[in-house]
């Protein structure tokens, strides 16, 4: 089958696309006929350091749409010809390839009124954010939330669940993507690189703070949105941990919640595992009913695909990119 391949850690910029053995699905999983692959950071940053359970040349790719082609021992409830998309797991061989083998039980089906194209810009960005806020931040209707790169992909998908719960939405973004996140539901932008975004909503919150905040930047910028929480507010983080020292035990009551999406596939939680297809099948009954907007902005061909990957390592890409395969 054709494939784009990584010949080694780091090589990430020179993959091309190449022949490799076909997959064969063992017990639990499915061989999944790929259509469409989503783009995502943690693509280039994998690719970067590498991982010692790879053999190269190495596929990658994690949210893959696609036919089932065929099942494995033990899955009934999947059949040949059902559309699915899926988020993979990152120690495997992923989906920038003509075929992909993943676990039964973490994907969903795709309502025919969606494409392949947007059910493969959801998982990694809309899982994530599904988990941040409901898995872990509990959000609540008439509370307020601090979302951090509203035009990304974790943070875009975010907005428009928060907004749909009920939330107040405030949200970083450079100036040219303001009207793209208020178009999201986003009540409030704010230039991070123009404003001091902890005095800007210390004022817009009458020096209450937000009651959640949603960090997808840094480890810096997640301690510095502490001084943005509220008495009782939680802070969920996805590219670093804060540093907890910054706030005085029974000072805020401050609670931190790591986010670590693809790492239920290393741990032995079945339950946890099926939880990305219940976040997955919610998303795709959201896009069924135009309740939500995808975020796909370019789609381009498997050969691009390293090209696009440089775009969302200078940090300056809007919504999601996807590979047609």
């Amino acid at each position: 089958m054709k494939a784009l391949l990584l010949q080694g850690k780091g090589e990430w910029k020179d993959m091309q696309v190449g022949e490799t053995e076909k997959p064969s699905p063992g017990k639990g999983e499915i061989l999944i006929k790929v259509k469409a692959v989503g783009l995502n950071p943690v693509d280039y940053k994998t690719a970067t350091g590498g991982n010692p359970l790879w053999s190269y040349p190495h596929i990658l790719g994690l949210d893959a749409a696609g036919i089932v082609e065929e099942t494995g021992e033990g899955v009934e409830h999947l059949k040949i010809g059902d559309r699915v998309v899926y988020h993979g797991d990152l120690t495997k061989k992923g989906g920038f390839a003509e075929y992909a083998v993943t676990t039964a039980h973490t994907v969903s089906i795709i309502p025919e009124s969606v494409s392949f194209e947007d059910a493969a810009a959801l998982p990694t960005a809309g899982y994530t954010a599904y988990q941040a806020l409901y898995r872990k931040l509990r959000v609540t209707e008439g509370e307020s939330i601090l979302i951090h790169g509203g035009a990304g992909g974790v943070g875009g998908f975010a907005i428009q669940m928060a907004k749909r719960s009920g939330l107040t939405v405030y949200t970083t973004a450079s100036a040219s993507n303001h009207d793209f996140v208020k178009s999201l539901g986003a009540d409030h932008a704010i230039d991070y690189n123009e404003t001091d975004v902890t005095a800007e909503i210390m004022k817009l919150t009458g020096g209450n703070g937000v009651d959640a905040v949603l960090d997808t930047v840094s480890r810096q910028n997640a301690t510095d949105s502490l001084d943005c929480l509220g008495f009782n507010g939680r802070i969920a983080y996805i590219a670093g941990a804060p540093d907890f020292t910054k706030v005085k035990p029974f000072s805020k009551a401050i609670s931190y919640h790591e986010i670590a999406l693809g790492a239920v596939h290393q741990s032995d939680n079945l339950e946890q595992q099926k939880d990305l297809a219940v976040m997955g099948d919610d998303m795709l009954l959201l896009l069924a009913e135009r309740q939500m907007n995808s975020l796909l902005e370019q789609v381009i061909p498997l050969e691009e695909v390293p090209q696009a990957l440089v775009q969302l390592s200078e940090r300056h890409v809007k919504g999601k990119i996807v590979a047609k395969i």
